[in-house]
Parts: structure tokens; C-alpha cells; sequence
């Protein structure tokens, strides 16, 4: 009959073995808790190798700074709306002043007139102001002494076919062109839109301008993003088959628009044209 032999039986040398790993252990376990393994060695940061390296974080930053940070196009500051103002910087109480001054019909001719009224800091005129975009006839108007502001004979939303062709230059055609164009955009918003009139030379729209502006912006009913079919979309201004497919397949990725502004993300989509579109478009 086999004898039982257990497993927790050991000879002298195993239990020496045994022993000698607990005492290697323990003088591991000691010497982790009091043996400093740090380095006493000083790394230099001031390497050219270092420096290249964080030049290059540096210039990856600055462009990822540049891809995020908000595009400033050529603008009429008679013309800012309360969120693009604020978007320039403006604080609500120099928003107010320049509505204020504009609801009396008056306009802003000059950089320091805009910071005159509005109250804006030195900082930020010096920021927004390379970006003012006046009409001609504004650079071009004689100065007065004693007055600051152009007179405004009429408002180019209302004149008539006839009174413009009172201006040399402009026959029976071209005004009904101008009249017509008007009516297309549901009034003018901006004065620069005159030129946009089909055979209406430069030099004579500046002539226009000398003597009508906006006066008073139409009151345009908004077409709503969300709602719209896509022909209701492609009869609106400024807006052709291939940008209106495109706000249509936006609109299908992303559900609904939360706000106009996000028309500028999609591809291609024309920058410069945007306060325009958004003259005839909401998102509700």
C-alpha cells in the first residue's frame, strides 16, 4: 500500500531555499522604501534641439488659434447688427448708443465718429476700425466746417424711375433696372448692392449714391431654415441650385439649424456673402 506523502513537506534544502527568497525579498522591500532613486542630474531646456521642438508646438498652436478664432470681412459700421457687434467686442451699452444714434437717420462717416458715438475703447478701435468699409461718396464728400455729417437728400428705397433718370447717365432702362433689382431684394439694405445692378457702370452708381442712400432698411420677412422647402429657398437672393443643395443636405445631417450663423460652416459656403443671405433667413 502507496504511503500518503503531503506537499507542504519539505527537505533541509528546500527550506533553505525558501528561506534565502524571504530574506531577498525583504532586503528588496528595504531598499525600495529607503534607497532615493531619483537623479540628481540637471536636464537642460535651453538645447537647440528643445528649442526646435517647442518652436514647433508653438507654430501648430498659432494655427490651430487662427483656424478657431473669428473672421473679420469688410463692413459698413452703420449697418452692424446687435450679435455681429458683439462679436467685434462691443459691450451691450456701446451696441445701445449706436442704434440710438441710428434710429434718429443719422450715419457714421469716420472711424473716430464711430468711437465718438459708440464710447468704444482706444484698444478696440484700433482693432475693428482697418475693417470700416464707407462709401465713396463719404471719402470723397467736401468737408464743412461746423458739420460732421453728409446730408441725405433721399432714401434709395423710395425714390422713383423718373427721379433717377434726373441723374446723368441713368435713361429709361437703367432706372427700371435699379427699381426692378429693388424689388427683387425686397428693398436695398446695403448702398454697395446698387452695384450690383446688371449694366450699371461704377462711376454712375457712385453718382446715385451722392444723392440717395439707405436710408431705412426694408423690413424683410424671414424665410425659416428649418421649414423651408428647397424651392423656397432657391428663389431667395444671392442664392443658386448648388448652395441650396448644399443647405438642404446640411439640414439633413444635422437636424435642425439653431441659428443662421451656422450656414457658415458648411463647405464652400460664400463668406462674403453672408450678411446678405441672412437678411432673408431665421432659424426657429
Amino acid at each position: 500500500m502507496n504511503s500518503f506523502k503531503s506537499h507542504f513537506r519539505y527537505n533541509k534544502g528546500q527550506r533553505n531555499g525558501i528561506l534565502l527568497l524571504i530574506f531577498i525579498i525583504f532586503i528588496l522591500q528595504f531598499i525600495f522604501f529607503f534607497y532615493n532613486f531619483s537623479s540628481d542630474e540637471i536636464i537642460k531646456t535651453d538645447t537647440a534641439e528643445i528649442k526646435e521642438f517647442q518652436a514647433q508646438i508653438d507654430s501648430l498652436k498659432k494655427i490651430k488659434q487662427q483656424k478657431s478664432d473669428f473672421k473679420t470681412f469688410p463692413f459698413n459700421p452703420n449697418y452692424l447688427t446687435d450679435f455681429k457687434a458683439y462679436q467685434l467686442g462691443l459691450k451691450v451699452e456701446e451696441i445701445d448708443k449706436l442704434f440710438t444714434y441710428r434710429k434718429g437717420g443719422k450715419f457714421i462717416n469716420s472711424a473716430a465718429q464711430f468711437q465718438e458715438i459708440t464710447g468704444i475703447s482706444d484698444s478696440l478701435s484700433a482693432k475693428i476700425s482697418p475693417f470700416f468699409k464707407f462709401p465713396e461718396w463719404v471719402k470723397n464728400a467736401p468737408q464743412k466746417k461746423g458739420k460732421k455729417e453728409y446730408l441725405i437728400k433721399k432714401d434709395i428705397n423710395t425714390v422713383s424711375a423718373s427721379e433717377l433718370q434726373s441723374i446723368n447717365g441713368i435713361g429709361e432702362k437703367l432706372a427700371k433696372r435699379i427699381i426692378d433689382y429693388r424689388n427683387l431684394l425686397k428693398g436695398y439694405s446695403f448702398n454697395n448692392q446698387l452695384y450690383e445692378v446688371y449694366y450699371l457702370d461704377k462711376e454712375v452708381a457712385d453718382k446715385v449714391l451722392k444723392q440717395y442712400t439707405v436710408f431705412d432698411r426694408p423690413n424683410i420677412e424671414k424665410l425659416d431654415l428649418n421649414k423651408a422647402t428647397f424651392k423656397e429657398i432657391l428663389h431667395l437672393p444671392y442664392i443658386d441650385y448648388g448652395l441650396t443643395k448644399k443647405i438642404v443636405n446640411y439640414r439633413n445631417e444635422i437636424g435642425l439649424f439653431t441659428s443662421v450663423n451656422e450656414l457658415e460652416k458648411i463647405d464652400s459656403f460664400p463668406l462674403e456673402k453672408f450678411d446678405r443671405i441672412a437678411l432673408y433667413l431665421t432659424a426657429k
